[in-house]
């Protein structure tokens, strides 16, 4: 299966690289690579934590709003990056709710949270609760749930219909994780410099107006996703009806912020005919 569009990535000054479009009802409309690769997915391992920490929520292991992290910060905060821990150091720069203070150690203290409350590994909680009913056999959390991801195109594309039409959350659910939560805060989005407001949901980046942005010109402002440090990415659009994953093997960079768009330009122009 391709799309024309996909091709793009063969330009991509990158040793590896595989990309595939998904509709909601798991249409896979254009693949581009090898599939089955599996790549390390850096910070794209984050909404996959994300969708774990909601399946926790629903279960009634943990709830939102409980305290979480540091004093004064609950799950909430932990997930939408507004706990006021630094980004890679287990230490407070800030109050909760001030900033969005973009942050690995949120996700880390998050997981520790999660595997108490469900006694068990966080990793094996994400392979119970997503990894395994979704089929997302190529998959591993082995390690730190901000960054230590590791998967395939095929893989992300199961999970990128998922969040398009939830089987494994309420709808409602997701729809929440993918609104905006504590707006009007402003902070810096790694790589793209300070954005005001910098919007976030539950673990997953909302595009809105910002500027600069790593998705397209086309995306709609209620796009969502995440992109990784290791050249990774998926997005959804929802006004298009549509998610792109794509995977490299070269770490995040001006070459990124260079072809990324381009190609999501193009997917949209090509799916919207």
């Amino acid at each position: 299966m391709s799309l024309k569009s996909l091709e793009l990535i063969e330009n991509w000054p990158v040793p590896h690289a595989a990309a595939g479009v998904v509709r909601a009802d798991g249409t896979v409309l254009g693949t581009h690579g090898p599939t089955d690769r599996v790549f390390p997915l850096a910070s794209v391992t984050k909404p996959i934590a994300a969708y774990a920490v909601l399946v926790a929520y629903e279960e009634g292991a943990v709830e939102l709003d409980e305290p979480a992290g540091p004093d004064g910060s609950t799950v909430r905060h932990l997930l939408a990056h507004t706990s006021g821990l630094a980004f890679d150091e287990h230490r407070v720069t800030g109050a909760p709710g001030e900033r969005r203070l973009y942050s690995n150690a949120g996700f880390e203290q998050l997981g520790d949270h999660v595997a108490k409350a469900a006694d068990m590994p966080f990793g094996e909680y994400v392979r119970q609760a997503v990894l395994e009913p979704l089929g997302m056999t190529s998959t591993v959390l082995a390690g730190s749930p901000a960054k230590d991801g590791v998967s395939s195109v095929g893989d992300l594309l199961r999970f990128v219909a998922e969040v398009q039409a939830p089987r494994l959350l309420d709808a409602r659910t997701v729809a929440a994780a993918m609104s905006v939560q504590f707006g009007g805060t402003k902070g810096v989005l790694p790589g793209y410099g300070h954005q005001n407001p910098n919007d976030w949901g539950l673990g997953f980046e909302i595009r809105d107006s910002k500027s600069p942005h790593w998705t397209g010109a086309g995306s709609s402002p209620r796009t969502f996703g995440h992109f990784g440090q290791s050249g990774t990415f998926l997005w959804v659009d929802p006004d298009a009806g549509v998610g792109c994953v794509a995977l490299t093997d070269r770490a995040f960079g001006p070459w990124a912020v260079e072809a990324w768009p381009p190609l999501t330009d193009a997917v949209l122009a090509e799916v919207r005919g």
